[in-house]
C-alpha cells in the first residue's frame, strides 16, 4: 500500500469523524436562528410562532417583512442550491444571495432601529449573524415599518404578495378589508380631519348644463333679519286693584268713670 493510499484513507477517516460534529453544529445553529426569528416575527405581528421554524419558508417571510419579493429571494435560493458547486457560475449566485440577505437584513435592521454599521457583525466567522439576529430579537426598540421606501420599491424586487397572518408593509399592496395580518390593524382610526385619497381613476361627476359657480369675489347680498309679527293687545281688561284697607277706630278720649266705694251702713232687716 502507498502512502497515497494511506493519506487518502486518512482524509476520509477525519471526514467521518468531522461530519456527525457538523451536522449537530447545524442542527444547534438552526435552532437558534429559528428562535431569533421568532422573536423577530412576533414583534414585526407575524401569526403563528411555528413560521419561524419552517426552513426556507421562515427566509421568505423575513424577506417579506424587508420589503423584498419573496420570489426574488426564492430564486436567490434555488439558484445557489443547484448551482452553487459549478465554478465562478456558483461564486457568482453565491454573491447575489448574499446581496438579498444584505438588503432584507437592512430594512428589518431599520424597522427596529438600528443601522447599518450593525451588519458589519456578519463579519465575525460563524456566529456574526447569530449575534446580529440576538440584537434584533431582544432589542428594546418596537417594530416601526413606517420609514422611507426601500431604493428598489420601484423596480420588480418590490414585495407585492400579500399571505395571509403575515401583515402587509406599507407601500405594498394591502389585502381585502379584516383580512388577517392587513396593515393597518383592525380598530385604527384615522386622525381628526384626515381624507382618504380617491381611488385611482376616479373622476368627479361633471356639473348640471347651464351651471356657473359663483365669482369668488362677487359681493354677496346683505342677510335681513327675519321681522317678528307684532305682539297682539291682551282681549281681556286688566282687573282692578285691590281696596285700600280701612283704618282702625280712634281710641276714646274720656276715660272710664271710677267704680263707687262700699256703703258703711249695715243693711237693714
Amino acid at each position: 500500500m502507498s502512502d497515497y493510499d494511506y493519506g487518502y484513507g486518512g482524509l476520509i477517516a477525519l471526514y467521518l469523524v468531522l461530519l456527525p460534529i457538523l451536522f449537530i453544529l447545524s442542527i444547534i445553529g438552526y435552532v437558534i436562528a429559528s428562535f431569533f426569528l421568532m422573536k423577530i416575527f412576533e414583534k414585526a405581528g407575524v401569526q403563528g410562532k411555528w413560521r419561524a421554524w419552517v426552513p426556507v419558508y421562515n427566509g421568505l417571510i423575513f424577506a417579506k417583512l424587508g420589503d423584498l419579493s419573496p420570489w426574488a429571494m426564492l430564486i436567490a435560493i434555488g439558484a445557489f442550491a443547484i448551482l452553487g458547486q459549478i465554478p465562478f457560475i456558483g461564486w457568482i449566485f453565491g454573491l447575489v444571495l448574499l446581496a438579498a440577505g444584505i438588503m432584507v437584513g437592512l430594512r428589518v435592521g431599520q424597522k427596529l432601529g438600528k443601522d447599518w454599521p450593525l451588519l458589519l457583525l456578519w463579519i465575525i466567522p460563524g456566529i456574526g449573524y447569530y449575534i446580529w439576529l440576538g440584537i434584533l430579537a431582544f432589542t428594546s426598540s418596537p417594530w416601526n415599518p413606517a420609514i422611507r421606501p426601500a431604493p428598489w420599491a420601484s423596480t420588480i424586487l418590490k414585495d407585492t404578495t400579500v399571505w395571509p397572518g403575515i401583515p402587509v408593509q406599507p407601500g405594498a399592496p394591502v389585502g381585502q378589508a379584516g383580512a388577517p395580518g392587513a396593515y393597518p390593524p383592525a380598530g385604527y382610526q384615522p386622525p381628526p380631519g384626515y381624507q382618504p385619497p380617491p381611488p385611482a381613476g376616479y373622476a368627479p361627476p361633471a356639473p348640471p348644463s347651464g351651471y356657473a359657480p359663483p365669482a369668488a369675489d362677487a359681493p354677496q347680498p346683505p342677510v335681513t333679519p327675519p321681522t317678528e309679527p307684532p305682539v297682539a293687545p291682551p282681549t281681556t281688561p286688566p282687573t282692578a286693584p285691590p281696596a285700600a284697607p280701612e283704618p282702625p277706630a280712634a281710641p276714646p278720649t274720656e276715660p272710664p268713670a271710677a267704680p263707687e266705694p262700699p256703703s258703711s251702713e249695715p243693711p237693714r232687716p
